[in-house]
């Protein structure tokens, strides 16, 4: 089985550019044989990289920003949405796509940093919402709760992952494991040695493939019109390298990284490997120990509106 990840920088804060650059990318991937595709987090309309230069006073500047993000976000259901499934099915390519999702189910005017995931035949099969926005994050973002902490049986097997962060959060992880994931994936923004040694432990510790996807992203992709680009210092180009990675269950990486450029990431999955490593350690099997050690999940939904 061939899996991709789209290491592609998206069209900041414009929705409808970013779908269909998206589009171009999954019809490339289902043209080169992949089942399925990865997209980085938050890609339509794009990652929030001001909360990490703007003071948190300076409205001036966040304000409009947040506008655009708002007005260029995604709700489930919406047309946006439907543009993905039906390129999805089209394609017959499983898509996992890192969306700004709209509260749409109250006040539409809140944010969540949010996960598609969406089947060959174009079926929405379900979303995860971020527990914890990272430091400047909560500027934008609201926290998910666990009611969408899923993994999904599907032909190309197990499907489920966490998103940036998350990943460093051992308890978010073991729920990963302990729903028998064996296609994990892990879109960020995080790039760097340091990052893909904890996808290389993750893929080595939950005995399953893991697939890591960041954004690309210069100064020069930043519109002129957002005057935050101007804090940036003249020399810099590259505001993230990307760095995605597909790493295998010994925790070898077996495509990437893929380095300052955009592209599509491809691996081909040998599934017995799964096997191999969950033979000696399965965390969530003979090595849990239920009589030692105890664990849950709350998945029931913090909703606003009953």
């Amino acid at each position: 089985m061939i899996v991709s990840i789209a290491q592609i920088t998206p069209a900041f804060l414009d929705r409808e550019a970013t779908i269909a650059k998206a589009i171009m990318a999954i019809n490339e991937a289902a043209s080169n044989g992949a089942k399925l595709i990865l997209f980085p987090e938050a890609f339509i309309p794009g990652y929030p990289e001001w909360v990490w230069t703007n003071p948190p006073g300076r409205k001036g500047l966040s304000n409009p920003l947040y506008e655009a993000l708002l007005e260029n976000s995604l709700s489930d259901g919406d047309a946006s949405v439907e543009k993905l499934r039906l390129a999805a099915k089209k394609a017959k390519l499983f898509v996992v796509m890192g969306i700004n999702e709209r509260n749409a189910e109250a006040s539409n005017a809140s944010l969540y940093n949010t996960l598609l995931y969406i089947d060959d035949k174009g079926n929405l099969l379900g979303k995860h919402r971020k527990l914890v926005p990272t430091s400047g994050e909560r500027l934008v973002w609201a926290p998910g709760d666990g009611s969408t902490l899923e993994a999904y049986n599907t032909e190309i097997g197990k499907l489920g992952g966490l998103i940036c962060w998350e990943n460093y959060m051992p308890l978010a992880r073991y729920a990963m494991y302990a729903k028998g994931v064996q296609v994990y994936v892990a879109p960020t923004w995080d790039y760097g040695e340091v990052w893909i040694s904890t996808l290389r432990h993750i893929a080595k510790e939950g005995g399953m493939f893991v697939l890591g996807a960041c954004m690309p992203m210069k100064v020069s992709d930043i519109p002129d019109k957002y005057e935050f680009k101007r804090q940036y210092d003249a020399s810099k180009e590259w505001i993230n390298p990307g760095d995605s990675v597909i790493i295998n269950p010994k925790g070898d990486i077996i495509a990437g990284p893929l380095h300052q450029t955009e592209g599509i990431l491809y691996a081909e999955l040998d599934m017995a490997l799964i096997a191999h490593g969950k033979w000696s350690l399965d965390v969530a099997g003979h090595y849990a120990r239920p009589d030692v050690f105890h664990f849950g999940v709350n998945r029931t939904a913090n909703k606003i509106m009953g």
